[in-house]
């Protein structure tokens, strides 16, 4: 009960100082602005970026003096201190398609080096989006094929408006799904007993069917998204027979401006429930089928200088649980009798929150700060691991379709079920802060 009141307060007071960006991410991602949209228009970005930590090693546990996986910069995983090209994306989309302006259509591929060309293989470049939506029925569009899934604000929303560099720890670790095919209890020398995901990060997207739609009365623009989709991320394949299910509902009152600028008050709620199989477990080879459940509630408001945005969100089963002794995955011990693995906490939980403000000190220069606290692992005492985070921000605006962000991330982790001189905190003890830079050019 303290803990729910504790999160009611701080939505209340997001709400009132003000959000990041009220737009209707349904409509600007899954319609075409009107029948008079292009038939084709191409368009994309790029994301270069650095970002370093201190590259502080383990200090305890059997991999005690190695790399850190938390502090290495992914998603390779192999410095501390790198340059990349976080994103490249190039799309088309369009109205029309060869019918007539009732279709629309969306296609985008990555190049860039992240979780999406980086896990499970499959090549360099990976299609990220590939839908077409059918605007025939009065307040019911159908869109089909490989989009975005009705979700957390985070997720949903256009990633070249994306205010930071990187996500909040709940959203990175509970939201953003890699697919593994155990739970990383097996051990030994052998590679398979890394647990390397089986394919692409999820990236916040399925293939699937949604129906959804927009209603206005007065200031107020009401939405609703319903989706079916094979709960398997980007990949073009199904792993099994089970489907995800997703529901979505906003209500924003609308200020004034439009498309991903557009100033308002949103609040929303959403709801995913899935089933997701593993080929081992508990050091026992078999299928075995989990639940997998996730779900949100949040605003965000933009108006004038300010803007700001609170969400909370919890996770019921297929718990990500980081790696093993925090090391990189592969890893050897010191011992050399057993790798690093992934693991995954298939019947466990996880909550966590965030707060993002955001003023506008000039039109080039926005000053941005957010907090975000993850929980995971909450049904047992012992493997629970709390995670929080302050980020410092800055984003220079050269123009409307370029611009720098510069992040200092300030992070602690703690196992509050152990000493503080117990191996899992002397791990967690040695978590950098990290810094990083990234410039963003649409075209």
């Amino acid at each position: 009960m303290k803990k729910f009141i504790g999160y009611a307060a701080v939505l209340t007071a997001s709400m009132m100082t003000g959000s990041a960006h009220a737009a209707n991410w349904l409509m600007l991602q899954g319609t075409e602005s009107s029948s008079s949209a292009p038939r084709a228009k191409v368009w994309g970005f790029i994301q270069p970026e650095f970002q370093s930590t201190s590259g502080t090693e383990l200090a305890a546990g059997p991999w005690k003096g190695q790399d850190a996986a938390f502090n290495m910069i992914g998603p390779d995983l192999d410095s501390s201190d790198t340059f990349q090209i976080r994103r490249a994306r190039i799309g088309v989309r369009g109205t029309g398609f060869g019918l007539d302006s009732g279709v629309n259509y969306f296609l985008l591929v990555e190049a860039g080096n992240n979780g999406i060309t980086k896990l499970g293989g499959g090549g360099a470049v990976k299609a990220t989006d590939a839908s077409v939506t059918f605007n025939y029925i009065p307040h019911a569009r159908f869109r089909v094929g490989l989009f975005k899934t009705p979700g957390s604000e985070e997720g949903l929303m256009a990633i070249h408006v994306f205010n930071y560099v990187n996500f909040t720890s709940m959203a990175r670790q509970q939201l953003l799904e890699r697919f593994l095919a155990e739970d990383g209890s097996r051990t030994g020398t052998d590679k398979e007993v890394t647990n390397a995901p089986v394919s692409a990060i999820g990236a916040f997207r399925d293939i699937g069917v949604q129906v959804f739609d927009t209603f206005k009365n007065g200031n107020w623009e009401h939405s609703y998204a319903a989706m079916v989709g094979n709960g398997n991320g980007i990949d073009w394949s199904d792993n099994d027979s089970n489907k995800d299910y997703y529901l979505y509902w906003a209500s924003e009152l609308v200020f004034g401006g439009k498309k991903a600028r557009r100033q308002g008050w949103k609040m929303f709620a959403w709801y995913n429930d899935g089933t997701r199989t593993l080929e081992y477990v508990n050091g026992v080879a078999g299928k075995q089928e989990f639940d997998r459940k996730r779900w949100g509630f949040g605003t965000t408001y933009l108006k004038g200088k300010w803007r700001a945005a609170a969400e909370f969100t919890w996770a019921d089963g297929m718990i990500f649980n980081g790696s093993d002794g925090g090391a990189v995955a592969g890893s050897l011990n010191n011992a050399g009798t057993s790798r690093a693995s992934l693991n995954m906490l298939p019947e466990d939980k996880a909550d966590g929150w965030y707060v993002d403000l955001g003023y506008k000190v000039m039109p080039q220069l926005e000053l941005d700060v957010r907090y975000d606290i993850l929980h995971r692992g909450t049904e047992t005492d012992k493997g629970q691991r709390d995670f929080e985070t302050w980020t410092l921000g800055a984003q220079w605006f050269f123009n409307k379709k370029a611009r720098l962000i510069a992040n200092y991330e300030i992070r602690s982790a703690e196992a509050p079920g152990w000493s503080s001189s117990a191996p899992p905190n002397k791990i967690l003890d040695g978590m950098d802060d990290r810094f990083s830079v990234q410039i963003l050019a649409i075209f």
